[in-house]
């Protein structure tokens, strides 16, 4: 059985990549606070933002990665902040951060021992995580340090048949990109695509699915932003 075991499946990114791996045969068990709206994947509540999660949901994940023939593990979930340099307290940074790199890092360092030969660690990182914009500090730090994370794990992951790549998506129709994004300013977002639409969240589950299928990428940054135009 090949098992996808995805962060903030809930919605969004991580609900639309369930939904493709189950079509496409895969065992899905996502983890997150709220349950997965896609019938036939897997919930297992826990609070990323907790530094013991693992420890709580181990005996009903455990006995699944064992079974497992391949695991694809996709770090999804990711925490949002309007801050800046200026004003962020470094209790406020280290929130975002166990959330968007030290919970990856316990999801790696638990399922790794179970990852046979053809598994895939995969990371959704964000057109931020090769540049910046004002007011979003601690959403750019991570997704920075997620790239680097990545490119560890590449070198680390060398000779056990285990690939690993971070997938970075442009402007998404998420709730999270309509929680951030007032109304009058989602045509300004459009424009910034060389073609002039937000992305489908099926547009990112489907390239998430390809990279897990294709080892050839392995430590690859891949953008998935329809191009965006630079100003």
């Amino acid at each position: 059985m090949k098992y996808l075991l995805i962060t903030g499946g809930s919605a969004g990114i991580g609900a639309h990549t369930a939904r493709h791996f189950l079509e496409a045969g895969y065992a899905v068990v996502n983890l997150s606070r709220r349950s997965c709206p896609v019938p036939g994947v897997t919930h297992l509540p826990c609070d990323l933002a907790d530094r013991n999660f693992v420890a709580g949901i181990a005996a009903r994940l455990d006995p699944e990665l064992a079974k497992a023939d391949s695991v694809t593990l996709v770090h999804n979930a990711a925490r949002m902040a309007s801050d800046s340099a200026a004003d962020t307290d470094s209790q406020q940074l280290r929130d975002v951060l166990e959330i968007n790199l030290v919970a990856p890092n316990s999801l790696n360092r638990h399922c790794i021992p179970y990852m046979k030969p053809g598994s895939s660690i995969l990371y959704v990182g964000s057109t931020l995580s090769e540049k910046a914009v004002p007011n979003s500090y601690s959403y750019v730090v991570s997704k920075h340090a997620v790239v680097g994370m990545m490119r560890t794990t590449c070198q680390d992951m060398a000779g056990r048949g285990v690939h690993t790549a971070c997938i970075c998506p442009g402007f998404t129709d998420t709730e999270m990109l309509r929680e951030h994004v007032p109304p009058d300013a989602m045509d300004s977002v459009r424009a910034m695509s060389a073609f002039d639409r937000l992305i489908e969240p099926d547009e990112i589950a489907s390239t998430i699915y390809w990279a897990a299928t294709n080892p050839v990428i392995n430590g690859a940054v891949i953008h998935a932003n329809l191009g965006q135009i630079e100003r």
